[in-house]
């Protein structure tokens, strides 16, 4: 048995583990990176990345079945699925070979190969062949897909979890898709346009993480239009015959059956911690195994245990994976010299078509915290730019406190929400002023006149501006 004396153990070698190793190293050279399974991230391997190759495949097929609204006649597109998902592997290959290159860069003494486990507060046992004594912890396990109890039993090899989708050598031709979150709804819609037989099951009718009551009933209309949907399926009937699964769900008191190739499970991702031995550490836990912990600072409980990225089940997206990466590997380098870091303005984007956005604080958030908020909103249907692009479809809603006029959030399903969530998420971090932001150049024709829109509407809501002109399509003298 090896032993290793070490002054910073990061458990973890994906986009927090990194980051966290990066920013202890600042401090001291003895860190040690421990990864018991394959180097490169959830994003690169599983997740951002060979999703978005996926969704760009899909899009593609639906331009060419969406030019004769031009008037331009280009035929039924014909999709290759051993061509698809061959282009799928081999950039998602090339995105997971730049992390590696990075993480074999590092000097081989600072990373060891290994499950890790705590035998005691200060002491992990990696593998069966070293024991590291570490001052100080940063857990930065991950995450991994959620399968409901009985499923696996049930269906065997005809369950599919989304990590396993990016590996196909070509495309089924039917699946179902459990869970109306943003794995599910992405994968879902990519699937269906790329010709496989699909269908979207949720519980609650809740679609994607839109919070705002409006922004829910809009957008499960016009996902409705394209995808089949059972947004309130409650639980699922499930079983195998044969090479198939059948799918029980609950409509209006009826129950449908309808037979698939195979069930993707999308119904969520749980923290990595249960064979971590955190019940030897000390720590206290919530109720979902998570140690409680100060985001501002990535310690858990006290002591000189640190938590970041999935591991934490805060905000499970690779920019704030980054940053707890970077704010607990800076505190267990500096221990017991803790520094509280700001955190970013909330930016969250679903790759649907429509796009959807969370910018800033959400409607949720700012109800649950009693904020006197107004709201204004616009429509796409009529947006100018949008109407030429036909991608006019969808709401955006903008939220201003009242006392003050400050911008304080934003939700949207419609075009261009990825570039639109950004430009909010930069004014709610700088605590802009509706008025500030109204203030600023909005060129003509682009989407960005629809935001205009929105903010001319909330400044009438906060009692800071004159009535907007109606129904106007952003352009004229004066707009």
């Amino acid at each position: 048995m090896d032993l290793l004396d070490t002054d910073v153990a990061i458990i973890g070698a994906g986009t927090a583990g990194m980051s966290a190793w990066r920013a202890a190293r600042a401090h001291t050279e003895r860190v040690v990176l421990i990864e018991g399974g394959v180097y490169g991230t959830t994003c690169a391997r599983v997740g951002c990345m060979p999703s978005k190759l996926l969704i760009a495949a899909a899009e593609a097929a639906h331009a060419v079945r969406g030019a004769a609204r031009f008037g331009v006649h280009a035929g039924p597109p014909e999709i290759d699925g051993e061509a698809v998902m061959r282009r799928v592997r081999a950039e998602r290959d090339r995105f997971v070979g730049f992390v590696l290159e990075t993480v074999e860069g590092w000097p081989e003494s600072l990373r060891l190969r290994g499950e890790a486990r705590f035998i005691d507060a200060h002491h992990l046992q990696v593998g069966e062949h070293t024991r590291v004594r570490a001052a100080r912890v940063v857990v930065a396990t991950g995450s991994s897909p959620y399968v409901p109890p009985g499923w696996r039993e049930t269906l065997g090899e005809r369950l599919l979890l989304s990590d396993q989708v990016f590996d196909w050598q070509t495309l089924p031709a039917s699946v179902a898709v459990a869970g109306t979150g943003v794995i599910g709804l992405e994968l879902a819609q990519a699937l269906h346009r790329l010709g496989v037989r699909v269908r979207l099951y949720g519980r609650g009718g809740r679609i994607g993480p839109l919070s705002d009551p409006a922004l829910q009933a809009r957008a499960r209309e016009i996902l409705a239009e394209e995808l089949p949907l059972c947004a309130d399926a409650g639980d699922l009937q499930l079983r195998r015959e044969g090479g198939e699964v059948v799918v029980g769900a609950r409509e209006g008191g009826q129950l449908h059956e309808e037979r698939f190739d195979y069930l993707l499970a999308a119904t969520g991702r749980r923290p990595n911690l249960a064979s971590l031995g955190l019940e030897h550490t000390g720590l206290e836990l919530d109720e979902r195994g998570v140690p409680l912990h100060d985001r501002y600072t990535g310690q858990a409980g006290d002591g000189h245990v640190f938590i970041a990225g999935d591991a934490a089940a805060d905000h499970p997206l690779l920019h704030e994976a980054a940053d707890d990466g970077r704010i607990a590997g800076d505190n267990a380098g500096r221990y017991p010299d803790l520094r509280a870091h700001p955190r970013r303005a909330g930016l969250t984007v679903v790759f649907s078509d429509p796009q959807m956005m969370i910018a800033g604080r959400s409607h949720a958030e700012l109800c649950a915290a009693g904020v006197d908020f107004a709201c204004g909103e616009v429509s796409f249907e009529d947006q100018g730019r949008s109407r030429v692009m036909l991608k006019n479809r969808g709401l955006l809603r903008v939220y201003g406190e009242r006392s003050t006029g400050n911008f304080l959030g934003a939700e949207m399903i419609g075009p261009a929400a990825e570039h639109l969530g950004h430009l909010l998420a930069w004014s709610a971090q700088r605590g802009d002023t509706v008025r500030q932001m109204l203030d600023c150049p909005f060129y003509h024709p682009v989407i960005e006149e629809g935001l205009r829109s929105a903010l001319r509407e909330l400044n009438r809501a906060l009692h800071m501006g004159p009535p907007p002109v109606r129904r106007c399509m952003d352009c004229g003298p004066g707009a």
